[in-house]
């Protein structure tokens, strides 16, 4: 059986059994009592075949000859380029092969995944993507080359279609114009369900986007590269919408794969019908395909309806539905064996056959379904009873809101599903869902009276078993269903909004503008063990470490010590932890500030968080970086980094240390992780890491990047000096053409360090060539003169990625600019007059490239040489006074700063050591500012807010905020 190609390297797993709630682990009524079926604690892996290889495609197209290249050529000139969106949506899901270049020309080119060849009137399903042909051009096309449109006669025509993307092969490094994704989506596991629509309908996004995103992933492409590089293909979605797709599309695959293991297992045992195989390929849940194969794993004991079955009494309950008037119960009877010793008996068996058919037909679940989804469910918690006479008193106020709890599963927020559960697990609350009677009534008279109707006229005893039959089906096998399906899609919905609450803190955090040019002062604070000092210089560099005493009666000595160092290195930025003892730390330092005591320095402070610092400072990476350094004393220069560089330090910690989530610890890890080692990605990525000064930990971050290459590309660097251009990137081992493509356009190159090294290294050759007799260096001198001949390229310091360096050039000759200009008001004014005069698509048009294209060759030719996305967002508070938790007061109007995001309000800090929470009703629209809702981030860590207190409970220590504004 053929495997799926290796997929991006950030893969959202499904969770295990193991990290499932403790309800979806349950099982109906009857099963509790007959089997006990654990699922497996792990997922196995789906194998990893090898790739085919592109190079067969290559050969697989006969060359053209020159009058064909030459008709292909004028084609190109004279038609109109389509710059609309691709794929766009049709009726009744169909679409039509468009006819390729390469048959115009005479040409019969080989589909990318072996397909047959399909008929130019064939229709095809649109969701299933649309054949890959080559386009054939006489120069390099940009990462998004639009699709030439051409004549089409009215047997070779079809809907709009999508740009042509240059996809990097083995078998072409520079790149080739193919068009976009292949014909049939050929999954490695086949259902009786497309699995693009049914992407398309759980993420809630358009039919071709998922198929093009679908196609994108197995080809290995990175989110931040797919988010930057390929917007056409993806309707322009966020990198946040690509991961929630992508874990979508992992979930279906995972019970496609189960499915099929089911199905193989079921088949062996000699178990497995039709109709049995057809309602397994019909699962698109876990919950699903758990309850239409509960009855056939194996265990000690059958459920009841298959020792029913296992009596020999199936053909009296079909006929019961099928042939009543010659049904005779009577005649099953058989004095002698269990089960069948009496009418009673005989009745029951037949019921409990009854009960698993109408439990597993799928017109009575989606009946049931959706009659649940049109009246009032809710769900119910209580006080345990067991808790309330053995627990603990403190666990059990925690979760005193949801004593006496009830909610309608359409408005229950998403902390308070996790809230019950964390409950539920310690045994603190009684959880249940409440389906009305009127549910259960409905569906019964629906199932005998009209889906369960016999075919003919049925005595009185027969239809009073009939409608047993539905109660028993109801009771025992589809209500605990409904309330498994239930929760557990509560569960997951409420775990994944926790999970991106957790990734959209993160990058918020991540992406904190960085205090540059400026000696910090670190400060990891203590009572016992004194206050760790280290001061860095404004390139990080560690200049001095110490440790003083500040809350043992030795305060003022060591303020003479704390004013040396400051003035020594003529640093006024104080940075403290928000750890132990961070209050009365605080307070010193204001103190002193206040009293002017460090003039002529003007010194600030502010407070941040040292979240996952220890656990940095004992790390292998943290030794390796600091040999010589204390554990203790490495977080002080931790502390310190998180100011000056918070992206830089933070990446190496470990994502779920950094504390800004919600429930983290009840979520799946597996998601979690792998979330967060996306969104780590994506921001290191965007910003982007200068190659040649840039630490190993930034830059296995990098889109494309890991350990391995990453430590590859810093050994060559030692061994060759800097790098000269990206296209160096190639001679790194380990980086081949598929890697290259995905990390070249996130990484830069610091153009006046390079010309500089060039000149320096362009003199060292001048020199020695002086002072050597001819061949005297061998090969060592054919080394030095390559190197030397490598020449820096400018467009190596923008955001445009070498694929596109082609029309960036052209766009250049267009505007009359220069590449040395890149980043100067000149350029900004010519590419205004262009721009203006032309309009963005009627230039994207004239360049053979799209409009996405184009705007991002306009960024990187625009922006200033030190630009950093990172410089719209907030800096942190510093400060130079305290104000004290009993000085505060309602109505009192104060700035802070933001610690945390939840779903139901944002924890701010404003100063008193302990942080207030503005509850999500007070955070409107208007408040916000216009930039932050054009990001879409919303309130986030760091950001700095004017709020007014509302509520102060000192006994508590709770504050209650309003938000004013987004400073």
């Amino acid at each position: 059986m053929s495997s799926l190609p290796r997929r991006v390297k950030c893969v959202a797993k499904a969770p295990t059994s193991e990290e499932l709630p403790s309800f979806l682990n349950s099982t109906s009524e009857s099963e509790e009592e007959e089997e006990e079926w654990v699922p497996k604690s792990k997922v196995a892996r789906r194998a990893n075949l090898p790739k085919k290889t592109e190079a067969k495609t290559k050969k697989a197209a006969a060359p053209q000859s020159t009058v064909a290249r030459k008709m292909v050529k004028k084609v190109a000139i004279k038609e109109e380029m389509d710059v609309s969106l691709p794929i766009a949506p049709v009726e009744d899901n169909k679409m039509k092969l468009l006819k390729s270049k390469e048959e115009n020309a005479g040409t019969k080119p080989k589909s990318l995944n072996r397909m047959p060849e399909v008929p130019k009137k064939k229709e095809i399903n649109s969701f299933q993507g649309i054949n890959q042909n080559s386009l054939v051009s006489d120069e390099k096309p940009s990462t998004s080359v639009p699709v030439v449109k051409q004549e089409k006669c009215e047997e070779d025509f079809a809907f709009d279609e999508p740009p042509s993307k240059k996809i990097k092969l083995n078998a072409c490094p520079e790149g080739k114009p193919v068009k976009n994704m292949g014909g049939k989506i050929k999954e490695e596991f086949e259902m009786n369900w497309d699995i693009v629509q049914a992407l398309s309908e759980v993420t809630n996004v358009e039919p071709w986007v998922c198929a093009n995103l679908i196609w994108l992933f197995q080809e290995e492409n990175t989110i931040p590269f797919i988010a930057r590089y390929r917007k056409e293909l993806i309707n322009n979605l966020e990198a946040d919408t690509l991961r929630e797709v992508q874990h979508a599309l992992e979930e279906l695959r995972t019970v496609a794969k189960k499915t099929h293991t089911m199905i193989q297992k079921l088949k062996k045992e000699g178990k497995l019908s039709s109709c049995l195989l057809k309602g397994l390929l019909n699962c698109r849940t876990l919950e699903e395909l758990d309850h239409v194969s509960a009855p056939y794993k194996t265990g000690s004991k059958g459920t009841k309806a298959q020792r029913a079955k296992q009596l020999g009494l199936e053909p009296a309950a079909l006929s019961l539905l099928q042939n009543p008037v010659e049904l005779n119960l009577f005649s099953y009877i058989r004095p002698n064996t269990k089960g069948l010793a009496n009418i009673q008996e005989v009745e029951a068996g037949v019921q409990h056959i009854l009960a698993d058919i109408f439990a597993k037909d799928k017109d009575t679940l989606d009946f049931i379904r959706k009659l649940c989804h049109q009246r009032y469910i809710s769900i119910q918690s209580t006080l345990a009873k067991v808790s309330s006479k053995n627990g603990n008193e403190k666990d059990i106020d925690k979760f005193q809101l949801y004593h006496e709890f009830s909610c309608n599963i359409k408005n229950i927020q998403h902390h308070q599903i996790l809230a019950i559960n964390r409950g539920e697990n310690l045994k603190i609350l009684t959880v249940k869902v409440n389906i009305p009677d009127g549910v259960k009534n409905e569906f019964c008279w629906w199932c005998v009276n009209e889906r369960w109707r016999p075919k003919q006229f049925l005595k009185p005893e027969f239809m009073r078993l009939l409608r047993s039959s539905v109660e028993d089906a109801y009771k025992r096998l589809i209500y605990p269903l409904l309330c498994r399906e239930f929760r557990s899609k509560l569960t997951s919905d409420a775990e994944k909004e926790s999970v991106m609450m957790f990734g959209r803190n993160l990058r918020q955090l991540l992406l904190t503008s960085p205090v540059r040019g400026r000696a910090l002062m670190g400060v990891d604070p203590g009572y016992k063990h004194g206050c760790k000092l280290a001061i860095i210089s404004p390139t990080s560099q560690i200049l001095h470490t110490d440790v003083v005493y500040l809350h043992s009666g030795q305060g003022f000595r060591e303020a003479e010590k704390i004013k040396r160092l400051l003035l020594q290195y003529n640093c006024s930025t104080v940075v403290i932890g928000n750890g132990t003892a961070c209050r009365e730390t605080e307070a010193y330092f204001a103190d002193l500030i206040m009293k002017k005591y460090f003039a002529p320095l003007d010194v600030v402070y502010c407070i941040v968080s040292e979240a996952g610092a220890s656990i940095y400072s004992v790390s292998p990476e943290a030794s390796k970086e600091m040999p010589d350094l204390d554990p203790n004393l490495r977080s002080a220069v931790s502390i310190a980094r998180r100011v000056q560089d918070p992206l830089a330090e933070l990446v190496k910690i470990e994502p779920k240390h950094i504390g800004v989530g919600m429930y983290q610890h009840d979520v799946s890890q597996t998601l979690l992780k792998a979330t967060l080692d996306s969104v780590v990605e994506e921001c290191v990525s965007f910003v982007g890491v200068d190659i040649n000064i840039c630490s190993e930990i930034l830059l296995r971050h990098i889109a494309g990047l890991n350990t391995n290459r990453a430590k590859n590309i810093i050994e060559w660097r030692e061994k060759n000096g800097p790098f000269i251009n990206r296209e160096q990137l190639k001679e790194v081992k380990g980086l081949g053409p598929k890697t290259f493509q995905q990390c070249a356009g996130f990484i830069r190159f610091n153009q006046e360090y390079i010309k500089t090294f060039c000149s320096n290294k362009k003199n060292e050759l001048g020199s020695r060539a002086l002072l050597t007799k001819a061949g005297a260096l061998g090969k060592k001198k054919s080394k030095l003169t390559s190197c030397a001949s490598q020449q820096p390229n400018p467009l190596d310091q923008t955001c445009i990625h070498p694929e596109s360096y082609n029309i960036a050039m052209r766009f250049l000759s267009l505007i009359g600019g220069n590449a040395n200009d890149i980043g100067k008001s000149d350029m900004q004014q010519k590419v205004n007059v262009v721009i203006q005069k032309e309009g963005l698509e009627g230039t994207a048009k004239r360049l053979n490239t799209t409009v996405n294209t184009l705007q991002l060759i306009i960024d990187g030719l625009t922006q200033p040489e030190d630009y950093d996305i990172r410089t719209d967002f907030d800096k942190p508070d510093f400060k130079r006074s305290i104000v004290c938790f009993e000085d505060l007061s309602v109505g009192a109007v104060l700035t802070g700063k933001v610690e945390n995001a939840t779903p139901f309000g944002v924890f701010v800090d404003i100063g008193v050591g302990k942080a207030g929470l503005i509850p999500v009703r007070n955070i409107t629209e208007a408040k916000l500012s216009k930039v932050k809702k054009r990001r879409s981030l919303g309130l986030g860590p760091g950001e700095r807010v004017e709020v007014k207190v509302l509520n102060v409970d000192i006994p508590r220590l709770r504050i209650t905020l309003d938000l004013i504004r987004v400073l």
